[in-house]
């Protein structure tokens, strides 16, 4: 069976964190894993757009009911019309996440990759404190092959 790799971050994001998660796509799609987002812009469709160049294949988590919502990278759109209670379908479908940047739906689905033991790979995202310590759950990555590499070990060992 193919590894998927949740890629999650903003729905909006700059222009050099746009790259990385196009990077971060592309190297999934080499290694022939399937790329799941939560289907919308920013660092989700940047990630659908660098898979695509290199050939793999996307699927969108979607938190409205059309399919014509997800960005144009997206091979597999599902619709939920759960909102941002997706968020849990999205992480709960992978065997890793990547979390470029983002903002409290990132963080929501951080945290509930980690309580469902799916390892986190961070680029740039949160720093999560807890009783006033950092938690060392999410593995820093410094690279976009770096953290695609690091997802795909740990998956193969869950």
């Amino acid at each position: 069976m193919r590894i998927a790799i949740a890629v999650i971050g903003g729905a909006f994001c700059d222009p050099r964190t746009a790259f990385v998660a196009e990077e971060v796509g592309r190297e999934i799609a080499r290694h022939n894993a399937i790329l799941i987002c939560g289907g919308l812009g920013g660092v989700m469709e940047a990630a659908c757009r660098g898979a695509k160049d290199e050939g793999g294949l996307t699927i969108g988590i979607l938190p409205g009911t059309r399919a014509s919502e997800a960005n144009p990278f997206v091979d597999i759109p599902i619709v939920t019309g759960l909102g941002e209670a997706r968020n849990i379908i999205v992480v709960r479908s992978a065997q890793a996440v990547i979390a470029i940047d983002g903002e409290y739906g990132t963080l929501s689905e951080i945290a509930y990759a980690l309580k469902f033991g799916i390892p986190v790979i961070g680029l740039n995202t949160w720093q999560l404190l807890k009783g006033g310590r950092e938690v060392r759950d999410i593995i820093p990555a410094q690279t976009p092959k770096e953290a695609v590499e690091k997802a795909l070990k740990l998956a193969r060992n869950r």
